[in-house]
């Protein structure tokens, strides 16, 4: 006789464990970090892996003194790599180091490490570096192309950016990624590419991406601003599919993230629009990481097989 093995949910496996996952992550960050380097030079290669190893040794020292074993099950290159990807191509390297500690030491290990964590690491160690950096977190360069020099520039969303050619220019740049921002943003080709491989193995789901830029499109379209310019400036498209995505800090289910993509939609449209700052996907995403124990809490799929009782029904069985 067969012995039965009882254990908790989920019971179906695709056959991509935790380290597939975010090494599969890890190659599709790998077209927007080629961007980078290609356009900011090669100071971008310093940042990236100087980010990574202090993140991948914080966690290491954090794990030793809580006692744990440390797994290299790459969350750490990940948070790493991200960051780097979303700090302004030339800051300091001590600044890139004094960040990746606190994604990994403050906004993943103080919360219990992968899977515990409430706000996503690296959008989180860049809320921190722009409240303590605000000078070096806004000094934007111009692409060098590989060049050693750094001329200074505004991102398309600032205010003082300037374009005295077509449009049609315009978005083809903005596309390759031939303009200023932060290392890993600019060329939405290359995230695109990358988040049709995520796509393509169902590593992420398109719900939050789909409605996150949907309700910025519609947002922006309501409000008339330039549609097609406001979805491919800044970092909507890498916070879209590799920020907002993010397993820990987002809904687990389907109607969950829809709500998730449209509320960080809706908030990055007033942020742009109303507020004080040029750009909101960071904070945007952030505080719906907030709402995410919320969103889940209330929007339940509901129970195989279950059926919901009349109330007469209810009152017959009490009698």
């Amino acid at each position: 006789m067969n012995n039965l093995l009882i254990s908790s949910s989920p019971h179906i496996w695709r056959g991509l464990s935790t380290n597939k996952i975010m090494y599969l992550v890890v190659v599709a960050l790998l077209f927007p970090t080629g961007a980078g380097i290609y356009f900011f030079g090669y100071h971008a290669i310093w940042i990236i892996v100087s980010s990574v190893i202090t993140a991948v040794v914080t966690e290491l020292v954090i794990k030793k003194l809580r006692r744990k074993k440390f797994v290299m099950d790459g969350s750490a290159v990940i948070t790493g790599l991200l960051f780097a990807l979303i700090l302004p191509p030339r800051i300091p390297i001590w600044m890139v180091v004094v960040g990746s500690v606190f994604c990994i030491a403050v906004a993943k290990e103080a919360f219990g490490g992968l899977g515990y964590n409430i706000f996503n690491p690296a959008l989180a160690g860049r809320a921190f570096m722009t409240v303590c950096f605000p000078g070096e977190m806004t000094t934007w360069i111009l692409p060098s192309f590989f060049g050693s020099d750094a001329v200074t520039g505004a991102t398309p969303l600032g205010e003082s950016f300037t374009w005295e050619m077509d449009k049609l220019t315009l978005y083809k740049n903005l596309f390759i990624g031939n303009r200023a921002g932060s290392l890993g943003e600019t060329s939405v080709m290359l995230i695109l590419i990358g988040a049709i491989l995520l796509l393509a193995f169902k590593v992420i789901d398109w719900r939050i991406p789909v409605f996150y830029l949907g309700t910025v499109a519609l947002g922006s379209f309501l409000l008339g601003e330039d549609v097609i310019f406001q979805l491919l400036a800044g970092g909507l498209m890498l916070g879209a599919f590799f920020m907002a995505t993010d397993y820990v800090t987002s809904p687990v289910t389907a109607n969950g993230r829809i709500v998730f993509g449209v509320g960080a939609g809706l908030l990055t449209v007033a942020i742009r629009y109303f507020g004080a700052m040029p750009e909101g996907v960071c904070f945007s995403i952030l505080l719906m990481n907030a709402f995410t124990p919320l969103i889940d809490r209330y929007i339940k799929p509901k129970p195989y097989g279950y059926v919901r009782m009349r109330k007469k029904e209810v009152k017959a069985g009490q009698s």
